[in-house]
C-alpha cells in the first residue's frame, strides 16, 4: 500500500499552480476540439500547448510506458483510450479527455467529457449524471470524513439513476508522484476506510456505465471498454482536503461549486 503524503503549505502552493495550468489546457481544448478532427490531433495539440505555451510537462506521456500525452476514451471506452491518427471524432460521439500535467515538481490530473452536437439524449444524460455523481463525492470531502462515505455517495447516486460504477479503477493520491496513497474507490460503505486529514491531495474520478459495470482490456494492453458495448462516461478532478472542507485544484472556468458545466 502506497503511503499517504500530507502536503506542506509550499507543496500545496505548487499543486495549486499545476492545477491552474491544467485548467487552462482544458480551456484551450474547448476551443480546439471538434467533429472531424482525429484523436491524435487532439493529443498533439495538448502536448504542444502544455510544453510550449505553459512550460510544463505532459506527464501522461511515458507514465508506465504509455506513449501519448492524453487518454481519449470514446463512447464505450471506459478509460485509457489511445489516440489514433485514423480515428476521427464523429457527430454523435461522447469522449473523455484525461490529462496529467507536471509543473515545478508537482502533478495535477483531470478529465472532462466532450459531447458532440448529435450525441443521443441518453448519451448526454449519462455524461451529465456522471458529472453530478463526481460532485456527490467531492462535496463530502473534509477532515474526519471517511473514504467509504465518498464511494458510497457516488455509488448511491449512480445506481439511483440506473447506472453502474466501474470497480477496477479508482481515484488516487497525487503529488510529486502520479499514484500515491490513498486509493479512492467510487463505491463502498459509509463509515469505512481511511479518515481524511487536512493536507491530503487525491483525485475523484468515477467511471459510470450505462449497462453492466464489467469491463475488459483490449489487445493493445491499455484500452478498457465496457463488456456489453454500452456507453461509459468519466469526469475527474484533483482535490485538496483543507482545514474545514475541500478545494478543487483543477477547477475549470466553466464550473462553479458544485454545478453542472455549461454546454
Amino acid at each position: 500500500m502506497k503511503p499517504v503524503i500530507i502536503k506542506s503549505n509550499e507543496d500545496i502552493a505548487r499543486m495549486k499552480q499545476s492545477g491552474k495550468l491544467l485548467a487552462r489546457v482544458f480551456s484551450a481544448l474547448d476551443d480546439y476540439i471538434q467533429v472531424g478532427q482525429t484523436t491524435m490531433a487532439v493529443n498533439d495539440f495538448v502536448e504542444s500547448y502544455i510544453t510550449e505555451q505553459l512550460g510544463a510537462v505532459a506527464s501522461t506521456k511515458g507514465q508506465y510506458g504509455y506513449p501519448y500525452a492524453i487518454n481519449v476514451s470514446v463512447n464505450d471506452v471506459v478509460c485509457h483510450g489511445m489516440p489514433k491518427a485514423s480515428q476521427k471524432i464523429k457527430n454523435s460521439d461522447i469522449l473523455n479527455v484525461d490529462i496529467t500535467l507536471k509543473h515545478d515538481g508537482f502533478l495535477a490530473d483531470s478529465s472532462k467529457m466532450y459531447v458532440m452536437p448529435d450525441a443521443a439524449p441518453l448519451a448526454r444524460k449519462l455524461t451529465n449524471e456522471t458529472y453530478k455523481a463526481m460532485w456527490e463525492g467531492i462535496k463530502l470531502v473534509k477532515p474526519g470524513v471517511k473514504l467509504g462515505d465518498i464511494g458510497h455517495a457516488i455509488q448511491s447516486y449512480a445506481e439511483r439513476h440506473g447506472y453502474s460504477v466501474v470497480r477496477e479503477f479508482c481515484g488516487h493520491g497525487i503529488g510529486t508522484e502520479m499514484h500515491e496513497g490513498p486509493d479512492v474507490l467510487h463505491f463502498g460503505q459509509k463509515d469505512t476506510g481511511l479518515t481524511l486529514q487536512a493536507g491530503m491531495t487525491f483525485t475523484i474520478e468515477p467511471m459510470i456505465n450505462q449497462g453492466t459495470h464489467k469491463v475488459k482490456t483490449l489487445k493493445d494492453g491499455w484500452t478498457v471498454v465496457t463488456k456489453d458495448k454500452k456507453l461509459s462516461a468519466q469526469w475527474e478532478h484533483t482535490i485538496l482536503v483543507t482545514e474545514n472542507g475541500y478545494e478543487v485544484l483543477t477547477l475549470r472556468h466553466d464550473e462553479s461549486l458544485p454545478c453542472m458545466p455549461s454546454h
